[in-house]
């Protein structure tokens, strides 16, 4: 009992040392300058520039928004996107590439805090960009080629706060601090509760067993065994949960910025787990309707990533 608590009170105090102190300030700093540029209407003229040019990959303009928002805030942020686009008549095939995309790259709750630890994030955002693209692309020519194309009357316009005043800015910038605490508080169950089982296998000895029995493969093929752990947490638990558990292991010295910045950058970082995808397919009926080719897309997208990384960095 005494060995429960033990881990227990040491999962609870790194993830709340994760939250709070690594995920709050960068998410309270990304949000603020993402709604003040969203505000100012520097997104919309973004957008309206870029959308044509994504338009063969399967996008539309909406989907060029949640590719920021996946990018910029967190891997929740293009569900209220993902909702509008079922809500307002985007057709299933291009719902599904956009969630493909989504899936395919780096979220920016994962990824921005682990750039305070060594991973290079322009390079990991470059390449979640090409990643996304073929993922849309992949979805909407191959795997969603059966769905159906048609779209009913489309809105694309954006609804968001203006910022003309002083007091539209603060309020901007609160709603901004307020969302971001809300992510990092809302983190803190799943890392609580996948740090615990993650420190308990380790204590039992069975992680190092499962290490021992693996390696001798992964080694054959050019792996790191030390990426058992976090691959483990990642697809059962989370981004934010793997993101807890590499922390601890660059403080304990089993990984290293080399181990983060390979191909594991690639393979690790995106929302295509099962909470990830339970959060995704929320934003709506045909939303959950397309996850399939969308899933399949988004793991494409995920292997050019983790094949870019490991060629290049």
């Amino acid at each position: 009992m005494d060995l429960l608590i033990d881990v227990i009170l040491r999962a609870g105090r790194s993830a709340v040392e994760l939250s709070f102190f690594v995920l709050l300030p960068v998410m309270i700093v990304m949000l603020s300058l993402m709604r003040m540029l969203e505000a100012r209407g520097v997104l919309d003229w973004t957008v309206a520039r870029i959308a044509p040019l994504l338009r063969p990959f399967g996008l539309t303009g909406l989907g060029v928004f949640a590719a920021v928002q996946i990018n910029f805030v967190s891997f929740a942020a293009p569900v209220a996107t993902l909702a509008m686009m079922d809500q307002r008549g985007t057709s299933s095939r291009h719902l599904a590439a956009t969630l493909a995309m989504v899936m395919a790259m780096a979220q920016a709750n994962v990824s921005m805090p682990l750039a305070a630890m060594g991973l290079h994030f322009g390079i990991v955002l470059a390449w979640s960009m090409v990643g996304g693209l073929v993922a849309a692309a992949a979805t909407y020519y191959v795997f969603g080629r059966q769905l159906s194309a048609t779209e009913h009357t489309l809105d694309e316009t954006l609804q968001h706060p203006v910022a003309d005043s002083a007091k539209g800015i603060l309020d901007v910038i609160n709603r901004a601090g307020a969302e971001a605490f809300k992510i990092a508080v809302g983190s803190i169950p799943m890392l609580v509760l996948s740090l615990t089982v993650v420190l308990a296998l380790r204590r039992l000895g069975a992680l190092d067993a499962l290490t021992l029995w693996l390696s001798p493969a992964l080694l054959a093929v050019g792996a790191d065994p030390a990426l058992i752990l976090p691959t483990l947490t990642k697809f059962l638990a989370g981004g934010t949960a793997m993101m807890g558990v590499m922390d601890e292991m660059l403080r304990a010295g089993t990984a290293s910025a080399a181990t983060l910045n390979g191909a594991s950058a690639g393979l690790l970082i995106h929302p295509l787990d099962i909470p990830g995808v339970a959060v995704l397919i929320s934003a709506g009926r045909r939303v959950a309707d397309v996850w399939k080719p969308a899933a399949l897309g988004a793991v494409v997208g995920i292997l050019v990533r983790a094949a870019g990384h490991l060629l290049i960095g």
